[in-house]
């Protein structure tokens, strides 16, 4: 998420700023923290990986997909339908199960606006750029969250990001209207098209854990001059996940979810088919649940934002990459609704909400300090 934009200020002091102060007030008991930390971390070694797993950029073709296919313009609309035909699903869904009536929010802007007001934009021209952000607060289990949608078109890579493409790709191959398969380095001043769509869910009890998850798409279109000839040259690249933060920890509930990605890796990536239940060390589930485990931990603390999930960035764009990813987010709901109806109507103390709103600190720490 841009969290230079208003909108994400905005969404971070309505979903995160009040609880977290309240935690703050509670903040004694510095030795529960350390305890809490401690079972997480053990549910981390259960499932541990690879030490030294390879990246799943190098590996996104194992599964007999030969050739590196980019995603053309109208791969990238239909990436960017879908993300907002599922976000419509989902708040559907989680609406009829939430049962209270509460409904989320509808705050369209830039290129989704529907009142003819182009957003600002200079010269009255309607943006490429936009999106669809939904909140709710205050439903029956769903205290507050949103699910939401972004995207960005024909915008220019400044030289920082630029820089940090390169140094995480490196060269790539050309595609499109140039020749042969030379290789060229993604530069400032390309232009690049972006979608996502983002989910986080904080509930009221402290029984059910929060989810966050996200999808995306990342293509930056090249153009090289250089011997008098123009070339074109489009590289796109998946990014997404899902992971749980609860607040009590059943295990039954986390080996439920992290087996319902497990099963999804075997079904895209034959390497994963296996009788076991154990990630081998090749396995893309086994790099990306480590992948996962690394990125949301809070080093000055030494411990994990929550118990995990799939993490992957930077995966190149391919017919079965693409299919993979829409899986992962047809897969979101089903692996956390399951825990929901098990857990949402037991009882709980004002202690234990307590502690979920303490423990809704570190979430926000996270987010501030690293995300």
């Amino acid at each position: 998420m841009n969290w230079s934009s208003p909108r994400s200020v905005l969404f971070l002091v309505c979903i995160y700023i009040p609880t977290f102060v309240k935690g703050f007030h509670l903040g004694k008991g510095h030795d529960i923290h350390k305890k809490f930390a401690s079972l997480v971390k053990r549910h981390h070694r259960i499932r541990s990986t690879s030490t030294n797993p390879t990246t799943l950029a190098s590996t996104s073709n194992r599964a007999d997909v030969n050739e590196q296919q980019h995603p053309s313009d109208d791969s990238f609309e239909s990436f960017a339908q879908f993300i907002q035909t599922i976000q419509s699903e989902i708040i559907q869904t989680l609406e009829e199960t939430d049962g209270s009536g509460v409904t989320f929010s509808n705050d369209r802007w830039g290129s989704f606006r529907e009142d003819g007001d182009v957003d600002g934009n200079a010269g009255g021209e309607q943006p490429l750029s936009g999106g669809i952000t939904r909140v709710i607060q205050g439903g029956s289990f769903i205290e507050k969250g949103a699910v939401s949608v972004t995207l960005i078109r024909d915008a220019v890579l400044s030289p920082e990001r630029a820089s940090s493409i390169q140094g995480r790709q490196g060269t790539t191959t050309t595609t499109g209207n140039g020749s042969g398969n030379d290789s060229f380095v993604v530069q400032a001043g390309d232009t690049y098209s972006a979608a996502a769509l983002s989910i986080v869910l904080h509930t009221r009890s402290p029984m059910v854990p929060t989810f966050r998850s996200d999808i995306r798409i990342f293509v930056v279109t090249s153009k090289d001059g250089n011997n008098g000839n123009t070339r074109t040259a489009t590289n796109a690249w998946f990014g997404g996940g899902a992971d749980l933060t609860p607040y009590y920890l059943f295990d039954e509930d986390i080996s439920s979810f992290h087996r319902t990605y497990q099963t999804l890796c075997r079904e895209h990536f034959p390497s994963d088919d296996d009788d076991t239940t154990t990630p081998t060390t090749d396995s893309m589930y086994a790099q990306m649940k480590r992948q996962c485990d690394e990125y949301f931990y809070l080093p000055a603390r030494k411990e994990h934002r929550g118990t995990g999930g799939i993490f992957f960035d930077d995966v190149p764009a391919t017919p079965q990459s693409h299919l993979f990813v829409r899986g992962v987010a047809e897969s979101w709901l089903p692996s956390w609704l399951n825990i929901v109806s098990k857990r949402r109507n037991l009882p709980y103390t004002d202690q234990q909400r307590q502690w979920q709103l303490l423990r809704r600190g570190r979430y926000l720490e996270f987010n501030l300090l690293y995300d």
